[in-house]
């Protein structure tokens, strides 16, 4: 039977002790007790989504002349302008009216009340959750509302009784937290399934008390939204969304992670012996700071206190007690927050202390100088290095299943090792690559699979022959990838990627063409930095009847020029790999409109078109609300 018992407010006001320093700490809920203005979340905030209308700190008089103040003229209201397409404020506003419905959003914004919450801040309300947000949060209609109107609250799922504390307003919609549970969703439902003692207050996993089938779905779930509300394409040509590819690991899997902390706001200016002059004020009067290094704090933008992380790897988890120790001795040295780094890497056979935390030896944790810890966990630029090394005992180890020694690697500029399948990787750990290996084999193999794939349509179809890796990063697809194809080519905007690239093809045995020999078939690799706008200007020459283009751009998605480059080089297929499936929805939609005006212009000029053959996801990251998405599109002739 599952276990389905559910916080009570008091409950969701987590406490936590830590385990490795004794020292009691808390994990504070200030917006379950405290009357403070909250502040929210990066995915939240904002000028684009979200409103306040509160201004309650007027002064009842002046005090230096004893009057009462001239009253204040209203502000005049200004829409804020439209969230950035594909943002997670743009996919909640679009999940938010797709609830609300087409009349009753074009109603509100007929008589613009849009942004005329009905709810205050700090107001408690009682809820029935209609869905969960592409983004994990459950979106519930207000009851008996004058005007249409949804609240987002975390943690909290479809068919559930909950209270909720308003914190925000925004438009259509308002952010709450989640008070307690009233009736669990027994179905669904199940706080026996959570491993992490920080749920519910840590903003990384939403997911914990989801079965893994029931997460698989919902990502399913995801990607078909965002091809129904962002592709603007008609439903007769888009697929079946098929079954979530599954993760190995569930929990263990995450092989980056990036803890924050921050300093006593009285601290700042006064580290490294600056500001001498103020040394005599007396700063032990001041307000105790609770030094947290962790993560972000669902709905606010500060740090709460975590010493281990239950989707991280055990090495990082090893390391990460002695990287917070390390932290703590020295906290006097910062002037302001910083962001460390922990990364999973197979040992080199080169590997030495001196960029590894092993047990051998010490290790210097390089870490970033940042002014807002929560708002980013992936900042890749090293600015600063503590000097005082430390000694990481056990960060050094086998894992079961698995070939090779791993360690932790906490320099922004060392070399990580990681394997996919039989094939070698190497890059600068604070570069980008995928943070669940366990899953990268079934993402390779899908890939692969899905280019080489016949159908009835395809019998005469030509072999491809020829691979192009757009945004190659340090050649993932284009390396594993490789032994399939005659020619391939990798193209790059970073110079520093196009570097570990052409390493990583050496590493692999696959030399660039000028060093193969005459006798043998004339295979090639290459690596070109370019930007977008001129990517296919180097594989001009590749017949674009034999030619595969993958392109795994960044969250935003492809550019337009680089899309018109699709539409006149024409390869034989595509595959769309993207971490944010809607702005891979926006460029499928755009790319098939441009195929379609560009046989209007053509006189006389084939018309061929794209059609997708499959949309799928992939589960690069259990417990969470995010998928990766991959579309496979096949070039056609247009009948008639």
């Amino acid at each position: 039977m599952a276990n389905s018992e559910v916080p009570s407010a008091h409950t969701w006001k987590r406490s936590v002790t830590p385990t490795s320093t004794g020292a009691q700490q808390s994990v504070k809920r200030a917006r379950l007790d405290e009357p403070e203005v909250p502040i929210v979340s990066d995915a939240q905030a904002g000028p684009s989504s979200v409103w306040n209308a509160d201004n309650d700190d007027v002064p009842m008089n002046d005090a230096r002349t004893g009057q009462s103040p001239k009253k204040a003229r209203p502000k005049k209201f200004k829409r804020p302008p439209p969230p950035e397409p594909g943002s997670s404020e743009d996919v909640i506003l679009h999940d938010v009216m797709s609830l609300l419905g087409a009349e009753q959003v074009a109603s509100a914004m007929k008589n613009k009340s849009d942004y005329t919450s009905p709810l205050e801040k700090g107001q408690e309300i009682e809820l029935v959750v209609s869905e969960l947000s592409s983004n994990g949060e459950s979106l519930s209609l207000l009851p008996s509302s004058p005007t249409p109107w949804v609240v987002l609250v975390p943690f909290a799922l479809p068919g559930e009784t909950i209270r909720a504390r308003v914190y925000a307003n925004a438009r259509f919609h308002s952010l709450a937290d989640l008070v307690s549970v009233v009736t669990p969703n027994q179905a669904l439902r199940d706080m026996g399934r959570v491993k992490c003692r920080y749920f519910g207050a840590c903003a990384g996993c939403q997911y914990q008390m989801l079965s893994y089938d029931t997460q698989l779905e919902l990502k399913r779930k995801v990607v078909e939204k965002a091809y129904n509300h962002f592709s603007g394409l008609p439903a007769h040509l888009l697929p079946s969304i098929l079954p979530t590819i599954p993760s190995p690991k569930t929990y263990g899997y995450r092989t980056k992670i990036t803890p924050h902390f921050d300093i006593a706001p009285n601290s700042r200016g006064r580290r490294r012996g600056k500001d001498a002059k103020d040394d005599h004020k007396d700063v032990t009067a001041a307000k105790p700071f609770d030094l947290t290094i962790g993560f972000g704090e669902k709905g606010r933008r500060r740090v709460i206190d975590i010493e281990e992380c239950v989707i991280a790897t055990p090495v990082l988890n090893k390391a990460l007690t002695p990287a917070r120790e390390m932290v703590q001795r020295n906290i006097n040295t910062y002037k302001r927050g910083a962001t460390l780094l922990l990364r999973d890497s197979l040992k080199r056979p080169d590997s030495s202390p001196a960029n590894a935390s092993t047990s051998t030896g010490p290790v210097d944790l390089a870490l970033e100088q940042i002014t807002n810890p929560p708002a980013s966990s992936s900042t890749e630029t090293r600015s600063n290095e503590l000097s005082e090394p430390v000694v990481v005992p056990s960060a050094t180890m086998p894992l079961p299943g698995e070939e090779g020694e791993h360690i932790c690697i906490t320099d922004h500029k060392a070399t990580v090792r990681e394997s996919v399948g039989d094939t070698i990787f190497e890059f600068p750990a604070g570069s980008f690559f995928q943070n669940n290996n366990s899953v990268l084999p079934s993402l390779v193999d899908y890939v692969r699979n899905a280019i080489f794939a016949s159908t009835s349509s395809e019998a005469e179809a030509v072999r491809p022959t020829h691979l192009v890796d757009t945004y190659c990063g340090s050649g993932l697809f284009a390396i594993s990838l490789a032994p399939a194809f005659i020619h391939v080519a990798g193209v790059e905007i970073s110079a520093d990627s196009i570097a570990s690239a052409r390493q990583n093809a050496r590493l692999n045995n696959l030399p660039p063409a000028s060093s193969l020999s005459s006798s043998s078939i004339n295979k090639s690799i290459v690596f070109t930095a370019g930007k977008s706008e001129s990517i296919f200007a180097t594989v001009s020459h590749f017949p674009p009847t034999h030619t595969v283009v993958i392109i795994d751009p960044p969250r935003k998605g492809c550019d337009k020029p680089f899309l018109q480059q699709l539409v006149t080089f024409r390869p034989a297929k595509l595959v769309y790999v993207s971490c944010n499936v809607h702005t891979q929805a926006r460029d499928v939609g755009d790319l098939l409109r441009m195929m379609e005006q560009a046989g209007k212009d053509d006189a006389g000029v084939r018309r061929q078109t794209y059609v997708i053959e499959s949309l799928r996801g992939l589960d690069l990251f259990p417990q969470t609300s995010h998928v990766e998405s991959v579309a496979v599109l096949c070039l056609r002739d247009v009948e008639g």
